[in-house]
């Protein structure tokens, strides 16, 4: 187990587990059955993101859930035998927390608050990463990590660290997200994009080993999603302007139309206090990042966002001088200068001066202060970059996927069957998610049969009979497959029954639903394409259906009834 052997990273770790909204055809009762239970190839998704952590040596990691969902993921974190082998998990249920509450909002939240104590790692429940998390961690720290391992957050003694130890305000300890290219997967007609404006690193000094992702890089100076960029050229008749400031500062710039932002996020402790500060930042990739990144080359807007109180308070000295945390000749030092990776070229500490003048010329917009002073000086506001892993646009790069659509769900749990099991003695290097064997050994293949093995997942306690055709799909645990019946590219979720002669491609079927069968003599088979099936649902014999949602009858409009033929109901 990696986290037994590796030293702790610096890092907690907080999953957001949220309503799926985007899975409602499965996730509609969220005490029973939240977004983060829903199977990813016979896993559930909440232990992608756990295992990611526990390879990459973070072991302190708590789930941000609904209070509703709560009960039911608790049970399946104690029960389910894929969390046996990885670290334990906290349950964090704010009492606030809402399906409407933003991303940025739940850092608002006394509770959450109240268990980010250091650096910390956000990423959502479903994300399915084979990249080692090592490698971004070992950027991070290069590009970013507080100089002479100084970190953020609270001391032993439970005080706040001092802010400007680990060379904040020299531009240090900046933030790091995770970007992917949706265009290397073919299968997928239509994915969410976020627009990506970066700029790239300063070379450094020393060559960076082979290897590394450091070429992939960049700040981030600009994102937004793509639909607010479409909104923005709608209103500018197709036009998109980049301000002089961004421009003047960054002469090169690489604009990102076809990646996602993966929302994994490597945070300096400060970033909750940005967070405190900004009551109306709602959403953490749309508000807090877009504006911390502008925040970099707007003049002002740093001040605007309350970041010089963040990253300079005035209290600075006394808090160091008190705890004694900080040798106070340190600051008398530049640091900065002796590290061998920049992310941003050393600037000189020049100062923002306010005028104050006389009472007979004095302006209300200017502050009221005495007439004898002339100049107030004050330090100029560095801002630590946030900088972006944009993943490149290879096949044979390691996948990185959300999985908050049905279409995604259905992808990449068909792209994960197809890894090769860690019985497959013929594969020199495994991926971290193969399974131990394709199809379970207790399930006996039928006479007549034909299982694809390379591209089909066939859980436990699961039920052939003869002459069925499986191919490309995943079949989950406590299923029963009726005779003659054929599956091509489908996912079966838990305790799913297929009748005798049924026809299914392209599906997902819910829990517990039924695929009532029939005769083989009978013209009028079931034949779904396309189909999701809510769970618990009961498909009659008979039913003719492409491109549709099943499910209870209030559910179905009558655009999806005209596309059902033999569903219950139906003259025919």
């Amino acid at each position: 187990m990696p986290h037994a052997t590796l030293p702790s990273p610096g890092f907690q770790a907080l999953i957001l587990c949220g309503p799926g909204a985007s899975l409602d055809t499965f996730t509609s009762n969220l005490e029973e059955f939240p977004k983060a239970l829903v199977p990813i190839a016979n896993r559930p998704m909440v232990w992608y993101p756990i295992e990611w952590c526990s390879r990459m040596g973070v072991t302190d990691i708590t789930l941000i859930t609904p209070p509703a969902a709560q009960k039911a993921t608790q049970a399946v974190l104690d029960l389910n035998p894929n969390f046996t082998s990885l670290p334990r998990v906290e349950i964090c249920s704010p009492a606030g927390l809402t399906e409407n509450t933003g991303t940025a909002e739940i850092f608002r939240l006394k509770e959450v608050q109240d268990i980010i104590t250091r650096d910390f790692i956000v990423l959502p429940c479903d994300l399915v990463c084979e990249l080692d998390g090592l490698s971004l961690l070992e950027e991070w720290m290069v590009l970013e990590g507080g100089l002479g391992a100084a970190t953020g957050g609270l001391s032993p003694h439970g005080r706040e660290m001092p802010m400007g130890v680990g060379g904040e305000k020299r531009g240090r300890r900046g933030g790091l997200s995770v970007w992917y290219e949706t265009k290397v997967d073919g299968n997928m007609k239509k994915e969410e994009t976020d627009f990506l404006a970066s700029t790239p690193l300063p070379k450094a000094k020393v060559p960076p080993p082979q290897g590394s992702i450091r070429k992939d890089i960049s700040q981030v100076v600009l994102t937004m999603p793509t639909d607010t960029l479409k909104d923005i050229q709608e209103a500018k008749e197709g036009n998109f302007a980049l301000r002089h400031s961004l421009l003047k500062k960054f002469g090169r710039l690489k604009l990102h139309t076809t990646t996602r932002d993966a929302h994994v996020y490597l945070f300096p402790y400060w970033v909750l206090q940005m967070l405190k500060k900004n009551e109306t930042f709602d959403s953490l990739s749309e508000d807090a990042l877009g504006w911390w990144a502008k925040a970099c080359w707007q003049d002002g807007l740093g001040d605007k966002l309350g970041l010089r109180d963040v990253l300079q308070p005035s209290n600075t000295t006394d808090m160091q001088l008190s705890t004694g945390e900080l040798n106070p000749l340190l600051d008398e030092v530049d640091l900065s200068t002796y590290i061998t990776t920049t992310t941003t070229p050393t600037t000189e500490a020049d100062t923002v001066r306010t005028v104050s003048l006389a009472s007979r010329v004095q302006n209300p917009s200017f502050p009221t202060e005495s007439s004898s002073t002339i100049f107030e000086s004050k330090p100029r506001l560095v801002i630590p970059p946030l900088l972006a892993y944009v993943q490149p646009s290879s096949a044979n790069e390691p996948l990185i996927r959300r999985v908050d659509t049905e279409d995604q769900l259905l992808n990449v749990s068909l792209r994960l069957a197809r890894l090769p099991a860690l019985d497959d003695k013929t594969v020199a290097a495994h991926s971290p998610y193969s399974f131990d064997s394709k199809i379970h050994p207790q399930i006996t293949i039928p006479k007549q049969s034909h299982i694809d093995t390379a591209t089909t997942l066939i859980a436990a306690n699961t039920t052939l009979s003869e002459r069925v055709a499986i191919k490309e799909s995943v079949v989950g645990a406590n299923c029963s497959i009726g005779m003659g019946s054929k599956l091509t590219r489908c996912l079966l979720m838990d305790g799913v029954v297929i009748g005798d002669f049924c026809s299914l491609t392209g599906c997902i079927i819910g829990p517990r639903a039924k695929i009532t069968g029939g005769p083989k003599e009978d013209r009028n088979k079931t034949d779904l394409k396309n189909v999701k099936v809510m769970g618990g649902m009961v498909v009659e014999w008979g039913t003719v259906a492409e491109g549709r949602v099943i499910g209870g009858g209030d559910l179905l409009d009558e655009e999806g009834l005209d596309g059902i033929s033999g569903a219950e109901g139906d003259d025919d």
